[in-house]
């Protein structure tokens, strides 16, 4: 198994900055839109972005909330190991907000298609959006595509994109690994 560095820290932070200006663009100052964190690799991405939009941009108000999907997704009977969900948290009503999912890697689509199906729980949004950090392109199972990504990656069935967050592996980076 070998491993190559896609992204630094360096280069994740100047993403982080551009992500978070595009959503500034857009969005202005949140008062109808809503960062939802997909659990559990999204919500990373999502405090991050929240973080630098609050701290560097000066956004007083952003509604984070935090979406578990576990058991929307359409293979979470197919495992023989249990399933450990995650906490769902969203102190807010997205209903007639601008919704905005967060995750950190874009592969197959059936994640998104979970989160799409689960965020109905909570209301009805006027608008959903996606970012994400990484966008396999040519792994899609579905026609889901990003409205903000932070790179691109062409990466074959055997390799896996790994995103790494200094939070809990004690580094930022992404890597193509080849099984």
């Amino acid at each position: 198994m070998s491993q190559k560095i896609l992204l630094s820290s360096k280069e994740i932070q100047i993403i982080l900055h551009r992500l978070a200006c595009q959503l500034l663009e857009k969005h202005l100052d949140f008062k109808d839109a809503v960062l939802i964190g997909i659990q559990p690799r999204g919500t990373y991405l999502a405090e991050r972005l929240t973080k630098i939009l609050k701290e560097e941009y000066g956004v007083k108000e952003i509604s984070l909330g935090f979406l578990d999907i576990t058991f929307y997704r359409d293979d979470f009977r197919r495992s023989d190991k249990t399933l450990e969900a995650n906490k769902t948290d969203l102190n807010f009503l997205v209903d007639n907000k601008k919704v905005v999912l967060i995750d950190d890697v874009l592969y197959t689509g059936r994640s998104i298609r979970a989160a799409l199906t689960a965020i109905q729980s909570f209301g009805r949004p006027s608008e959903v959006e996606l970012l994400t950090l990484i966008d396999r392109r040519f792994s899609r199972h579905l026609p889901i595509q990003p409205n903000y990504r932070g790179r691109q990656v062409d990466a074959i069935n055997n390799e896996k994109v790994k995103v790494k967050w200094e939070e809990n592996e004690g580094e930022d980076a992404v890597y193509l690994i080849n099984k």
